[in-house]
This record gives C-alpha cells, sequence and structure tokens, in this order.
C-alpha cells in the first residue's frame, strides 16, 4: 500500500489472482493478467476544470490468446469517494484516457481532494485487469464573488436630497480562499466613495436643484493575489419638498340636518402648496379629529357624510355641534402640511315614532273590581326620543279590541286606562271571556306623525265564590270479590258553579279500611276514579263504607260510598286428611271400603251438595273410586275391582293416588263453563300387601340389620352438630365391633351342603321351594333435644349397619321403590309369608335382605318425631 501526498492511498492489485496457482505456465480464463499499461498511476488536476479535460491516457495490451481484442472496455467500477465527475473515453486503438464530465464540476473548498477510481478491463480471452488511478484535486485562486443582487446585475441606491453625509450602502464580497479583500471605486470625481471595508459614504449634502440627479460607481474588489471582480452601483437622487402648503377655504361653519345619507358632500376644502406655484399641486387631504361621521377624499379635498348622524342620541344630543380637523400635506407620508378647523352643526328632525317599554302590558283584576279603578298608567311607560320639541310630544288615541267597551282611557294626554264598568264572570249576559285584549295607539304631535301600537291584555281573575258539588250525596258501588288488585269500581263525579270551572280535585278522608289494609281503596285526584287496593273477600267483609272529598283548593264537599261485595266462587274445597298412606291386602274384596277410609270436605262459599269426587291420576285399572262420587261433603273410597297380579294384569304394588274435588255439581253443563269452578286435591298411598303362605319351621339363623333415624329440630342446629361429632366417633367403634361379630356369626352359621336340594314345602304346582322368614320389630324410645334434617330437602339422615351376608345402606327417598317387602306398623311379633316376598334374595341356603327392601321398611317411619332403633331379625335356614 503506497500513500500519496495529500492523503491519498493507493491500493495496486496483484497481476495474478490468488485463487490461481501460481505454478502455471499458461494463464487461463478468468485470470487476473496485466493488461492496463501505465496503471496504477497518480495524476493532479486543477479545481473547477470544464468537462472533457483530460486527466490521463493509458494503453490496454491484448493477452496472445485475444489477439489484442477488449471483450469489456476499460470501465472505472467505483470510485473513492463516490463520484461521477470521472469517464473513460477511447482515444485510439487500445488507448483510453480519463477525463473531467463536469458533473459535478470539481471544487477544492467544498468537495474531497482526493479520488481512487478503479479501472477494470477484460478481453475475449476471459484475461481481467483491475487497477487503480489516484486523481488529486489542486488548488487554484478564484475572484472575489459578490454577495446579494450585486453579484449578477447593476444594483440601484436612491438617496433624498439635503441627506447628511454618511453611509448610504454597505457593498459584500467573499475570495473562495478566504484571502482578505479590499474595495476601491472609480471615479473618483462624483461625491461619493467606497472605504476599503466595502461601505458606500457620501461626502457631501445633495441638493437635487444643483447637483445631478443619478450617478453610476465603478466598485472593485481585489484579493491578496491580485485578482479583482468589478460591479456598478447606480446612485439616484430623489427631490423633497421644502414649503409647506396653506388653505384657500376661507368658510369655518357648516349647517346640515341629521339622518342625512352617506355620501351627501359638506364643504369643498381647498389648498395650495408654494413649491408647484408653475404647476398643478399634488397635495393629500384627511382628517385628523377622531370622527365617525365625516371623510374628506384625500385627493380632492371634499368633506362628505360618512355615518349615520342621529340627533337624538349621546353625544350629539346635548352637543349638536361637531368639530372637524382638516390637514393638507404636500405628501403622502410627511412631508410640509397645514391644518384648519371647521364645525358642523346638526339640526333635529322628526324621525322617531313614541316607543313604550314594555310595548305589551298584563294586567290581572279580580271579577267584581269597581267601576272608574285605574288599571295603567301608559304614558309612564313611553317616551318619544326626538330631541327638541314638538318632534318628541304625543298622544294616546284608539282603544280597541273586543270588549274594549269595559275599559276606557281618562284622556288622550293623560294616557290612563280605567275601568268602565265591574264583570261578573257568572252572569249569563258576560260572553265568558276570561282575557281581554285591547290595543292603544301611540301617536306624534308633530308631521308626519309617527305612530306605534300598545298590546294590552286584562285578564279578568275568577274568585272561588262557590262550593263544590257532588252529582250524588251517597254512591254504591257493586264489585265480585274475585275483582282484580288495581281495577276500577266506580267513579264520583263533583262540580262548581264558578267560571270558569274550578279544577276539583279528589281523595277519601275516612273508611275504607280492612282488618288487613289501612287502605283498601284508592281514588284517582284528578278524575275520581276509585280502585281497590287489596283483594276483597264476600266470607270475610260484605260491605265497606267510606268518605270521599271534593276540594277546589279552598272549598270541600263530602259525599259517602258503599262497596257491596259480590259474593264469588273463590274458595276451593278443603278436605281431610289432605294426604293419607294405608296398606290394604291383596286379597281385598271389591265393593269394600278401603281400609275405612273417609274424605270430608268443606268449601265456605258452597253447598256441601256441590261436591264431585274423582280420581285423576294413579288409578291404574281403575281399582278405585269413591262413593258417593257427588253431591256429599263427606265420601268413602271403595275398591271397585279385585287385584288380579298372577295372570300379569297387575304390576304395581304401591297405588299413589290424587283426588280431584270440584264444587261444580250443582251448576248445569251451561253454567260449568261460564261460572268460577274451583278444585281440592288430595293425594293418598296405597300399599297392597300379598297373601301369606305358611312356612315350615327350621332352625333359626340369625342376621341382626340395625337402623338408627335422628330427627331435630331445624332451629337447635348444635343439636345434629353435637350429635354427628358423636355419631362419626361411636360409628368408628361399633364398625370395628360389627366386623368382629360379623367374623363370629359367619363362624357359627357356616353354610348348608349344596346336595342338599329338597325344597322346605312341596307344593303342587311344582314352584320352587319357599323359605321362612321370621321378623321382629322393636320401637325403642330414645330422649333427645330436637329434630335434625336434611338441608336439601328435609328427608332424614338415616346411619344403617348390616351384618352377615348383606350390608344395607341408607337411601335418600325409601317411599319411591316399588315392589318392596312392606313391613307392618301392627305389634305382631312374627309373620308367616307364603312366598319369597320381593326384596329377599337367596344366597346358598340363606335369605339376604336387599337394600330397597329395608329402605322401604322406613316409609311409615318418616313422620316420627323422635328417633326410633328397629332391630330386625331375620332366620337364616340350615
Amino acid at each position: 500500500m503506497a500513500q500519496p501526498p495529500n492523503g491519498c492511498f493507493l491500493q495496486f492489485p496483484e497481476a495474478v489472482s490468488p485463487e490461481q496457482p501460481q505454478h502455471h505456465a499458461e494463464p487461463s480464463r478468468g485470470r487476473r493478467t496485466p493488461l492496463l499499461r501505465g496503471l496504477p498511476t497518480t495524476r493532479t488536476i486543477e479545481e473547477n476544470a470544464p468537462a472533457g479535460v483530460s486527466i490521463y491516457t493509458f494503453n490496454v495490451t491484448g493477452s496472445p490468446l485475444s489477439s489484442g481484442v477488449v471483450a469489456i472496455h476499460p470501465t472505472i467500477v467505483n470510485s473513492n469517494p463516490l463520484t461521477e465527475a470521472f469517464a473513460i473515453v477511447p482515444a485510439g486503438d487500445l488507448v483510453y484516457r480519463v477525463v473531467t464530465t463536469g458533473n459535478p464540476i470539481l471544487d477544492y473548498e467544498t468537495m474531497p481532494k482526493c479520488f481512487d477510481l478503479q479501472i477494470f478491463v477484460e478481453d475475449t480471452a476471459g484475461r481481467t485487469d483491475l487497477k487503480t488511478l489516484t486523481v488529486q484535486v489542486a488548488d487554484k485562486n478564484e475572484r472575489p464573488v459578490f454577495w446579494g443582487n450585486m453579484a449578477t446585475q447593476t444594483v440601484r441606491i436612491y438617496v433624498l436630497e439635503g441627506t447628511p453625509p454618511g453611509l448610504i450602502y454597505r457593498v459584500n464580497a467573499t475570495d473562495p480562499e478566504n484571502g482578505e479583500l479590499k474595495y476601491s471605486s472609480l471615479p473618483e470625481s462624483v461625491p461619493f466613495q467606497v472605504l476599503e471595508n466595502g461601505d458606500i459614504i457620501s461626502r457631501k449634502k445633495i441638493d437635487y436643484e444643483k447637483d445631478p440627479h443619478c450617478y453610476f460607481l465603478n466598485i472593485t474588489v481585489t484579493d491578496p493575489e491580485g485578482l479583482n471582480s468589478t460591479r456598478t452601483v447606480n446612485i439616484n437622487i430623489i427631490n423633497i419638498d421644502d414649503e409647506s402648503p396653506y388653505f384657500t377655504t376661507k368658510q369655518r361653519i357648516y349647517r346640515i340636518p341629521e339622518e342625512q345619507s352617506p355620501g351627501t358632500v359638506v364643504a369643498n376644502i381647498t389648498a395650495k402648496d408654494p413649491d408647484d406655484e408653475d404647476s398643478p399641486s399634488r397635495l393629500f387631504y384627511s382628517i385628523q379629529s377622531s370622527d365617525t361621521y365625516f371623510s374628506i377624499n384625500p385627493s380632492t379635498g371634499v368633506l362628505q357624510v360618512t355615518g349615520r348622524i342621529d340627533r337624538d342620541v349621546l353625544p350629539l344630543q346635548l352637543h349638536p355641534n361637531i368639530s372637524v380637523i382638516v390637514r393638507v400635506e404636500d405628501s403622502p407620508h410627511g412631508g410640509h402640511s397645514s391644518e384648519m378647523e371647521i364645525t358642523v352643526i346638526i339640526g333635529d328632525i322628526n324621525d322617531n315614532p313614541p316607543e313604550c317599554n314594555p310595548s305589551t302590558f298584563r294586567k290581572e283584576i279580580n271579577e267584581n273590581s269597581t267601576a272608574g279603578i285605574v288599571l295603567l298608567d301608559l304614558r309612564n311607560s313611553c317616551k318619544d326620543i326626538d330631541a327638541d320639541p314638538p318632534n318628541n310630544l304625543f298622544r294616546f288615541t284608539g282603544l280597541s279590541g273586543f270588549g274594549s267597551n269595559n275599559f276606557a282611557l281618562e284622556s288622550a294626554e293623560s294616557g290612563r286606562l280605567v275601568m268602565a264598568e265591574s264583570i261578573d264572570l257568572e252572569n249569563p249576559s258576560n260572553p265568558g271571556v276570561e282575557v281581554y285584549s285591547l290595543t292603544v295607539r301611540v301617536q306624534d304631535i308633530a308631521s308626519p306623525n309617527y305612530s306605534n301600537t300598545i298590546y294590552i291584555y286584562i285578564r279578568i281573575k275568577p274568585v272561588n265564590e262557590f262550593f263544590p258539588v257532588f252529582s250524588s250525596l251517597s254512591y254504591e258501588f257493586n264489585v265480585p270479590e274475585i275483582t282484580k288488585v288495581g281495577s276500577s269500581i266506580g267513579k264520583v263525579t263533583a262540580s262548581d258553579a264558578d267560571r270558569p270551572p274550578s279544577v276539583i280535585t279528589y281523595s277519601i278522608i275516612a273508611g275504607g279500611g280492612t282488618k288487613d289494609y289501612t287502605n283498601a281503596f284508592w281514588i284517582n285526584p284528578i278524575n275520581g276514579d276509585v280502585k281497590i287496593l287489596a283483594r276483597l273477600d264476600y266470607e270475610t267483609t260484605q260491605k265497606h263504607f267510606f268518605t270521599v272529598q271534593a276540594s277546589d283548593q279552598e272549598k270541600t264537599a263530602t259525599a259517602s260510598v258503599t262497596v257491596n261485595v259480590l259474593e264469588v266462587n273463590d274458595e276451593e274445597p278443603v278436605c281431610s286428611p289432605k294426604f293419607y298412606s294405608f296398606q290394604i291386602p291383596v286379597s281385598l274384596a271389591a265393593g269394600t271400603n278401603v281400609n275405612g277410609f273417609r274424605i270430608q270436605c268443606q268449601d265456605r262459599d258452597s253447598d256441601p251438595r256441590s261436591f264431585r269426587y274423582f280420581i285423576e291420576e294413579g288409578n291404574v285399572n281403575n281399582h278405585f273410586t269413591f262413593s258417593p262420587v257427588a253431591g256429599s261433603n263427606t265420601s268413602q273410597l271403595i275398591l271397585a275391582s279385585p287385584f288380579d297380579y298372577e295372570s300379569g294384569l297387575d304390576m304395581k304394588w304401591i297405588y299413589r293416588l290424587r283426588v280431584y274435588i270440584t264444587d261444580d255439581n250443582l251448576l248445569s253443563a251451561k253454567n260449568k263453563a261460564t261460572h268460577l269452578v274451583k278444585t281440592g286435591t288430595v293425594t293418598l298411598s296405597i300399599r297392597v300387601i300379598p297373601n301369606p303362605t305358611t312356612v315350615t319351621t327350621t332352625t333359626p339363623g340369625f342376621t341382626v340389620v340395625t337402623k338408627r333415624e335422628n330427627l331435630y329440630l331445624d332451629s337447635a342446629w348444635y343439636v345434629p352438630f353435637v350429635t354427628t361429632l358423636g355419631s362419626l366417633l361411636l360409628l368408628g367403634l361399633l364398625g370395628h365391633l360389627g366386623v368382629l361379630l360379623a367374623r363370629w356369626l359367619c363362624a357359627r352359621c357356616p353354610p348348608a351342603p349344596r346336595a342338599d336340594s329338597t325344597p322346605l314345602i312341596n307344593t303342587p304346582d311344582k314352584k320352587k321351594p319357599k323359605k321362612e322368614v321370621a321378623l321382629e320389630m322393636i320401637k325403642l324410645s330414645t330422649v333427645f333435644d330436637g329434630e335434625a334434617r336434611d338441608p336439601d330437602g328435609g328427608d332424614q339422615n338415616r346411619t344403617q349397619h348390616s351384618l352377615c351376608h348383606n350390608t344395607v345402606k341408607a337411601g335418600r327417598n325409601p317411599s319411591v321403590v316399588n315392589g318392596g317387602f312392606p313391613l307392618s306398623r301392627s305389634t305382631d311379633r312374627e309373620q308367616t309369608v307364603g312366598e319369597q316376598a320381593p326384596g329377599l334374595t337367596k344366597h346358598g341356603q340363606r335369605f339376604a335382605i336387599s337394600d330397597e327392601f329395608l329402605l322401604m321398611s322406613y316409609t311409615e317411619s318418616i313422620n316420627l318425631k323422635f328417633p326410633t332403633l328397629v332391630t330386625l331379625l331375620f332366620t337364616c335356614s340350615q
């Protein structure tokens, strides 16, 4: 790497590419071969060189394989710094020159001072070469350059005559090489000169009338090496006025009436300038006083009206004289001037009508007011703003309007409105007008007699002279007891003789209450519509009494209201018992009163003979009916047809009957469609018990099943908490003891041999042998503080323990299990069953009780209020 002067670095690329092994004797295509003769090298060119200036000439030598033919002519592939100021042009056969392009022009002061140009060439054999030409820019002394307008044109300077000697202009120029510049001027005979710093000064006071009006000054600026630039300055002398103008108009006072239109000429002001005695004066007129009424033509001096002149407003109302100061100048901007004051007197005219504020009057008087009283004094509210009499004098005339005969003007000058006669609104001859609309004209006395209209509205205020009167002293309304709350049951009306009619409001002032509601009725205060606020009950109260009041805000009247409650069949039959559960044998004969059950009903608003009984749900195969089915408030449940389980006709063992009792027995078919019918309900749960059969006695084995059921009151929350905690501890102990007891029982009660398959009972129909089941139920009462219920649905919590072969678990709703073997509530110690009861399953020669069977046994004990401990002992066959 070589480093030339001025900081340019030169890099000479090798002739052979690094990738090409040097031991190859014959160069191959693509290898870099010295093709550029005379490169690399360094050349210098002066700044500001124009386009086409040759910088360097070099040759291209072709390889023998290329026959001297160049495939890619020498090209500048890169420059550092990047520029387009250079280009390569052919100069002959394989001769090329590097020249300037002129874009941009090389500038030593603003551009880089050195450029590295990488030149690339390739011959037809694929040989390439890349060399660097370094171009250095040399500095060249340049002429100074003027600034501003002087750089391109002649500058024109204007100087007023009489200007004292001193600076009039400053010339600025710069040297590209930042050399110190000096200024000079020619010719020296003119009264101006240029100092070395570029200031142009005048050497004397110029007189326009004696000296030339125009001067040309050649200004030269020179750099330290003697190069210079010259520009011309044109200095013009401006004439000024030395004398003051004077007015030729002698009149000073002018009179005009008010309200003159804009543009009206008031005066024509004239003046002269001594400087222009031999030619027309060029004078400029203006108004110096702060005035908005007048303006003056700046060229002719004509004074004319500009704004509205109103003599009737301040300040002209008190001071009608307007002073105007007129100035004349011989120059629009300064110069000599003179001033003159003129006075304009404004005269008054009748140009305003009388005005009343307000122009609309509203007065309210009571009916029957005395005739002659003064209602309004219009003059106090009206005036004419004209400045001088008689332009500001007026009078009142022309009272008119519907009903104006009831009123009068006392006099045209006074303007007082008085009552002519008394007005009674209730008088039939009165037109019934509540508000009288009147008009009065207020008019100027002087011509042209301007006028305005006053509008007067007199309202006759009614006097409350009469009491309200109800259309009836008493009202009676008949209301069915099933009428919905909020319904309208009637209306009361009242009026009075006042005109216009008074606004009457209604209210209940006494009565109208029931034992449950203080206010069972409501009256609309506007229209007297009476509505009910509570449900009416004929069976409780047949009549209601209350007092209503009508008020016109001052006087009141009252009336009595009677509400007759009409009886309606709105009570449903109530039967006892509402729910009943019992058991019947499967062999119960048809026509038998089921378990002696009897239903008794009552209805507060129906005859006992109006009841009808029918079973709506659960009566599968229509086994049950009521007798009588209608016409009595008492009826028995009858078995209508026997059960038949053997043939498969009947499958259900539990019947849940939903009985409907209606009170429409005494109504005809036509009346049933229109009359209100109420229905009561009774729910019956009937369990059918299979017929018992005899079973051979065997040596009993026992399985002990224990159940505990605890019921507590809802309020005694602490009782189930303590009980549950203790039960959990006891349950763990009992569980352990139960396991030990189960092991002991299993050891004492081994299963029978499989070979023994002889049935215990031989039956003719060859059915399976029946097993004997011994049942014992013991009720033990314990003492508790309350009841415990399941917060989910009220079912009792149950804990069950099962031993031996079957484990019995507690259920949420045991009453819904169908087909289970029922446990009787009787006090019999044993019960013999002829066939295997539902709920028993066979395990070898033993019988175990299913979960559903045990849960069914507690259906009857759900409603017990005290805990019950039930011990079931079952016989295990050998």
